[in-house]
């Protein structure tokens, strides 16, 4: 079996919740070996998020795979030292705890870089490690909505917070692709250089097609649930049979198409009030009572086999039940049997694929699985780990 890209590639986390994490086991995925450092008893708080994988969290499940647990209280001096042995092999350190507990620590990249020349320190904060709101604790709903996501996310009526902890997602997808940048610069300069993300500012990109619409149009985008600000026809709309069908036009080819083969009524390809995507906004009520006319003919099956047939992207509206089903994961081969503590459950691969090369997809570790493994290593006698644990250490 060809080796993972990132065999060799220690990294120590001091991580909880979800963006560290996320970042870290996308990291072992590549074959980084990811030795998760928790708090003795409890662990990683988000192994308590909820119980609903066999007893175990849905939350750390999908975040800890193919890690290694260690149990240590940093708040002890010998846990500290513990530590420290550990960062002196170490290639990268991650860590995500809450204002000024780092530097508390001396786990501060300024610290680090002291102690550590080779080491790459990643911090992953809420707002910045610097700045008005360096001190301010942060989570990913509070993120949606100092970032205006909230405000665009819902209906006229309501607004509403994305699904999924978005914030925490990019700032995992940005520490990660961060650290890859990193030991790439490391291992062509020599030079080793920290990263830091914050949930903030990682959101911020990604707002950034309305942030320029509203800096420069004036008003923001509207809430309009599946609906788009600046496009129609484009959402989703009711079959007869109840069934919930989203399809857009994107250019006037496709326009010309939905025109004659889907709504029958082929001389609006050219009539003057929808004849761009500016126009087709400006007239979107009457648009859309059509579109909702022609829908109720129709089953949803109907509705997008028409619309397929028309050349027009569409697809049903799926619960997450019907995601889990979905054909193409299961035609793609995209699941993987991943042990839990207790148990074993599907896991969907990671989404890039790397010609050749088979992602790691080992366990998910129980707190503390792997503590005495490694203090042995490190060449800790067994009297000494028997010790640090009598004392609450580990």
């Amino acid at each position: 079996m060809t080796a993972l890209p990132l065999t060799g590639v220690t990294v120590v986390s001091v991580e909880q919740a979800v963006a560290a994490p996320f970042a870290t086991r996308q990291l072992a995925d590549l074959g980084a070996r990811v030795i998760k450092v928790e708090r003795p008893g409890g662990g990683d708080f988000a192994r308590r998020y909820d119980t609903t994988v066999h007893g175990q969290s849905s939350y750390f499940v999908w975040l800890n795979r193919s890690k290694e647990s260690l149990t240590l209280d940093l708040r002890t001096e010998s846990g500290r030292e513990a530590l420290e042995e550990l960062l002196t092999s170490a290639d990268v350190f991650v860590q995500n705890l809450a204002p000024g507990a780092a530097a508390r620590l001396g786990l501060d990249t300024a610290s680090l870089t002291k102690r550590h020349t080779s080491l790459i320190p990643c911090t992953v904060s809420g707002y910045g490690t610097s700045g008005p709101w360096a001190e301010r604790k942060a989570y990913d709903l509070l993120v949606q909505c100092q970032t205006g996501l909230v405000s665009l996310t819902g209906t006229r009526e309501e607004s509403a917070r994305v699904g999924v902890s978005i914030a925490d997602i990019a700032a995992g997808m940005y520490a990660y692709s961060g650290v890859l940048t990193a030991l790439y610069t490391r291992a062509v300069t020599g030079v080793a250089r920290a990263v830091e993300v914050s949930l903030f500012e990682a959101l911020a990109e990604w707002m950034s097609q309305p942030a320029y619409y509203t800096r420069h149009g004036g008003t923001q985008p509207p809430r309009m649930g599946t609906r788009h600000a600046t496009i129609a026809p484009y959402g989703a709309y009711p079959a007869a049979d109840g069934r919930q069908v989203l399809f857009s036009v994107q250019n006037e080819r496709e326009w010309t198409a939905l025109c004659e083969r889907f709504l029958e009524r082929p001389e609006w390809a050219d009539d003057p009030r929808f004849a761009t995507g500016s126009d087709r906004v400006a007239h979107r009520d009457e648009l859309d009572a059509v579109i909702r006319e022609r829908f109720a003919r129709s089953s949803g099956d109907e509705v997008m086999r028409v619309l397929d047939a028309a050349g027009i992207a569409c697809a049903g509206v799926n619960d997450v039940r019907e995601f889990v089903e979905h054909p193409v994961l299961a035609g793609r081969n995209r699941w993987r049997d991943v042990g839990i503590p207790g148990a074993v459950v599907p896991a969907l691969l990671p989404p890039a694929d790397l010609a050749g090369v088979e992602p790691r997809m080992d366990p998910v570790p129980a707190v503390g699985e792997h503590t005495e493994q490694i203090l042995a290593e490190l060449g800790f006698s067994a009297a000494r780990i028997e010790g640090l644990r009598a004392e609450g250490v580990i």
